[in-house]
């Protein structure tokens, strides 16, 4: 019996705030999940993670089951114990990861085959073998193996990409058998074609997933495409089932798909923007790199519910990354993942109290204003 479950606590317009129970703890949705693709959130260690306030992460199938290997994880007790990470994981069955090294890559209807990055040597994935990856590694959500097609593209080639990945849903769900106390997502394809994104949803709903996600997304096309594909899924989809747009994004991005529905979310930009010297706040981004902060005082955000915004000048940030120090990193990658957790966590506030549309105004205005200097 899977102690995975959903429930709702409260609507505002489409806007939902829910609860997803796994084996590892309760995760607050809408939620935003740190990418740890090998087993690690770039730059910080995982009581800094959790104390920002995150009750998952991401791991990757692809990157984990080429180093270390998904059996020597296993073999170490699995990945919660293996990253020091108690509590939720989804992993990624790698299809991103595939289509990212299309030069290196042939996909058929029983595989893709792909030349590893590492050492160059051929490594294949079908739908099983990324399900059983998925098992080895003992994460609390697994996603089928898809195909995703980079936007813009041909419909035909949207549309075989899509009818690979349906196929491939199927093995993925006949693989993962009951599962345990673990789940299985299926992932919408289409591109950015309104009727096969909705073939696909239905087609999804009567195979049956723990989940669903809007895949292919976040691969090129603008946010306006990525909006116009989530109010076409997200009503095509089960209320009852939590719904994540995979890949995304901005805090916009965010606010704009959790008013559409969306639950969950996943993006490497916390960390990545973290590492090249950009903080986000509730005023919007501020680059570090910038020569005014370079005698300010100020913390970077008086208010933040994270100590290193509070507690660290501008000034000395502001050198840590013009000194290319290591804690520059460290530091903007910890304020970056704590402001979205808190992003977050304002947004579940404001549905359960149904002053969400009040909410997202207020925060587009603030990052409107921006980041004002001293006077």
């Amino acid at each position: 019996m899977s102690s995975f479950a959903f429930r709702l606590i409260a609507t505002d317009g489409a806007a939902r705030c829910g609860e997803i129970a796994t084996a590892h703890g309760a995760v607050a949705t809408p939620a935003f999940m740190p990418v740890g693709t090998q087993a690690t959130v770039k730059g910080l260690a995982p009581e800094t993670v959790r104390a920002a306030g995150a009750d998952i992460v991401l791991a990757n199938t692809y990157h984990l089951m080429l180093r270390p290997g998904a059996e020597r994880i296993a073999a170490l007790g699995g990945l919660h114990a293996f990253m020091n990470w108690p509590r939720a994981i989804l992993t990624d069955s790698g299809g991103f990861q595939v289509m990212s090294l299309s030069e290196l890559r042939q996909i058929d209807e029983r595989q893709v085959t792909f030349r590893s990055h590492l050492d160059g040597a051929m490594v294949e994935l079908s739908p099983e073998r990324a399900v059983e990856i998925q098992a080895l590694l003992g994460s609390d959500i697994a996603m089928q193996l898809d195909e995703c097609v980079k936007l813009p593209a041909a419909r035909t080639d949207i549309e075989r990409a899509m009818r690979l990945s349906l196929r491939w849903a199927e093995r993925c769900k006949r693989a993962f058998g009951d599962g345990g106390s673990r789940a299985l997502f299926g992932i919408v394809q289409g591109g950015d074609d309104a009727g096969l994104r909705r073939e696909s949803a239905r087609a999804l709903v009567d195979i049956g997933f723990h989940g669903y996600a809007i895949g292919g997304l976040a691969v090129g096309e603008t946010p306006e495409v990525t909006l116009r594909v989530v109010d076409e899924v997200a009503p095509a989809l089960p209320p009852e089932r939590p719904r994540y747009l995979m890949g995304v994004g901005t805090p916009e991005n965010l606010l704009d798909a959790v008013a559409r529905g969306i639950d969950m979310f996943d993006c490497v930009l916390p960390t990545r923007n973290g590492r090249h010297g950009v903080a986000f706040t509730r005023r919007g981004p501020v680059s570090l790199k910038n020569a005014r902060h370079a005698a300010d005082p100020r913390p970077l955000d008086e208010a933040s519910a994270c100590p290193a915004a509070r507690s660290y000048s501008r000034a000395y940030l502001h050198h840590l990354v013009k000194a290319g120090e290591m804690l520059g990193a460290m530091l903007l990658s910890e304020i970056n993942v704590a402001y979205y957790q808190e992003l977050m966590a304002g947004m579940r506030g404001a549905i359960t109290g149904g002053r969400f549309a009040d909410f997202a105004a207020q925060a587009k205005r603030n990052w409107e204003q921006g980041d004002v200097p001293p006077r």
